[in-house]
């Protein structure tokens, strides 16, 4: 099948934990998202937590008035979130699983066994316009449910094999790759549009690029590490090359 290109989603989470970790307003998460955007990023993901550890209420409203590319706004399905995307109208919503204990996302929603909590909220966004997507795995009945629910994407929760990979654990990273090839598969046949991510990183993020059911890949965390040692702007056009090089070999298959 022909691939079409791939969109670069850039999390901006993490240059708010480096401010918040000392206070005030440096470094500041806009700054990070339109210096992303002019080295290739197509959009821009932000997760607004319950308990604040990053981001906040007004980097999420400057988000959307600044910048001049798509917001992805992550949000767990409450009444407070909800309320807070329909006053702020973002591109999209990715609804994802939070605890408060967890240091970072831990697994994919359970779209199955949460269907009753998601149905008015996946309705009520989409009637406001805003796109919606699920932070699932990769099983069949998450998928499944997803089109239940009436979501029109998905994105495919990455971490298990991105770990596996990293620890080189290799039966349990081909296995993991499998669940999410089949999944991407199944969840386009099924009309969802498919995105991915959780601990990419430029090796790992081309990997999945030769996925042509993929879409869109949203990354983080691995990019304002390396921002580190190479600049931001360097990361995400190193990012940018991995995702085209990735998506050449779809073409290619």
């Amino acid at each position: 099948m022909a691939a079409p290109r791939l969109r670069l989603g850039v999390n901006v989470d993490h240059v708010a934990t480096i401010r918040n970790a000392r206070g005030g307003r440096h470094p500041d998460p806009v700054r990070a998202a339109k210096l992303a955007i002019s080295a290739g990023a197509d959009g821009i993901t932000a997760h607004l937590r319950e308990d604040r550890r990053h981001i906040r209420d007004d980097d999420i409203a400057r988000l959307k008035a600044e910048i001049d590319k798509p917001l992805n706004f992550e949000m767990a399905a409450t009444d407070e979130m909800v309320a807070i995307a329909l006053k702020t109208r973002p591109h999209a919503v990715c609804l994802v699983p939070e605890k408060r204990t967890e240091r970072t996302t831990e697994g994919g929603l359970d779209a199955v066994k949460h269907e009753a909590q998601l149905r008015p909220v996946v309705h009520a966004l989409k009637h406001a316009g805003i796109r919606v997507s699920l932070f699932i795995g990769a099983a069949p009945a998450q998928v499944e449910s997803a089109v239940e629910l009436g979501a029109p994407a998905i994105e495919i929760h990455t971490g298990s094999w991105c770990d596996a990979l990293a620890q080189r654990r290799a039966a349990e990273a081909k296995a993991e790759w499998e669940l999410i090839r089949a999944g991407a598969v199944l969840a386009k046949s099924l009309g969802l549009e498919v995105h991915a991510g959780h601990g990419l990183d430029y090796a790992s993020a081309e990997i999945i690029a030769a996925l042509p059911q993929v879409v869109e890949l949203n990354i983080g965390h691995f990019l304002v590490g390396e921002a580190v040692f190479e600049g931001l702007a360097e990361t995400v056009r190193f990012m940018r090359a991995a995702l085209d090089r990735g998506r050449v070999k779809a073409r290619a298959s």
